[in-house]
């Protein structure tokens, strides 16, 4: 008979039950999620075929598309990350060949260039310094030289802290035959979104930010002129997960099993959206934009400054600048060891010279920027 591994000591210490830190989430994500959401989360699972849990699968398409302004039939929550709903944008929309030009301003900018060169794109770029956004002339030209079946932008660069202006650029995408793609993983919630008046043909997100529930249930969403090219495709999606094909007929009437969705992920993402529904779109808007600004202030007053101009940037995440002969990385484990708050650092082009503080979903409260400034005059004079 095969003898049995023994537990050691360092193992036994694993077997005692769960205990983490009691963290205020103010970072790029994830965001606390709302204690509703928590209790939600925690009940008991139904299988992914049962009637009620598709009747909850249509009321988070349904909520979606309130959050998102939109009609499109095809509004789903792809099983995984945000990374997942990017990917799931790229893979059903790009054909080996497709010119596919992406704006870059950021490291998410970036990654978009990664993901569709993987699938074949003959990827083309216009670039920007890291905080900064394109105009619309320069997104005309650029669609002139180009002329690309799909023209991808980030609203929301998550390594920034700035949001790009949509308005007109679908007018201008339909003018040259293009689809529009926009990330909206830091927007979705608390900044200002309209994809169907902005002609947005295909978008993703997440749910941990904005939406404040836990990240693992990402927000997708095609339009009719979106479909029909994947309708059109000559060859298959190369991702079989992430294939909307086969999701649509999942999330669709047909309700054919496609995988076993992360049941209780759903649940949350479900009561987040309701919270935001309960509360209105336009209040859940305005709520993010008084508590930034009071965050800006208040930032401001203890001798900070932040990197992208006023005019553009999020209500959800702020890069402030990390001021000179400080050590950006010892302040933000001080405040997380000393404190329980969690700031991020810089990404790419940025790292080392801003902190990224978010002030998301449920996070978006006064009482959030008050302890993180009063944690600041704290550990700020030690360096």
């Amino acid at each position: 008979m095969t003898q049995t591994i023994s537990i050691n000591d360092s193992q036994r210490l694993q077997l005692q039950p769960l205990e983490v830190p009691n963290r205020l989430l103010l970072g790029p994500g994830p965001s606390n999620a709302h204690p509703a959401v928590l209790q939600a989360m925690n009940t008991s699972p139904l299988g992914h075929l049962d009637p009620a849990f598709l009747a909850l699968m249509d009321e988070i398409q349904s909520l979606l598309r309130y959050v998102w302004q939109t009609e499109n039939p095809l509004t789903i929550a792809v099983s995984g990350t945000g990374s997942a709903a990017m990917e799931a944008t790229i893979a059903n929309a790009v054909e080996p060949g497709d010119v596919v030009l992406i704006g870059v301003a950021g490291y998410f900018g970036n990654r978009l260039v990664d993901m569709a060169g993987r699938y074949g794109a003959d990827v083309r770029t216009i670039t920007k310094p890291w905080g900064q956004v394109f105009s619309l002339a320069e997104l005309r030209t650029a669609l002139e030289t180009h002329r690309p079946a799909i023209l991808a932008l980030v609203h929301a660069e998550t390594s920034t802290g700035a949001r790009q202006p949509l308005e007109g650029v679908g007018e201008l995408c339909r003018e040259f035959g293009t689809l529009l793609l926009i990330d909206t993983v830091t927007s979705l919630g608390g900044v200002p979104i309209f994809l169907d008046a902005w002609g947005v043909d295909l978008a993703y997100s997440c749910s941990q930010k904005g939406l404040g529930c836990s990240p693992g249930a990402s927000p997708f969403t095609m339009s009719p002129r979106a479909m029909e090219k994947l309708q059109k495709r000559s060859t298959k999606v190369a991702n079989w997960y992430l294939d909307m094909n086969l999701l649509a007929k999942y999330w669709g009437s047909e309700r054919v099993y496609h995988h076993t969705a992360p049941i209780n992920l759903y649940y949350g993402l479900r009561e987040a959206l309701r919270l935001i529904a309960e509360e209105g779109l336009a209040n859940c808007w305005q709520r993010h934009q008084k508590n930034v600004e009071y965050l800006w202030q208040r930032l401001e007053e203890i001798g900070l400054s932040l990197h992208v101009e006023k005019e553009y940037r999020l209500p959800t995440l702020t890069t402030v600048r990390i001021p000179a002969g400080v050590d950006g990385k010892a302040i933000a484990r001080q405040l997380l060891i000393e404190h329980n708050i969690e700031v991020g650092g810089g990404l790419g082009e940025l790292a080392g010279q801003v902190w990224r503080v978010g002030l998301m979903g449920y996070n978006s409260r006064p009482e959030s920027v008050d302890r993180l400034i009063e944690a600041l005059e704290q550990v700020l004079p030690k360096q």
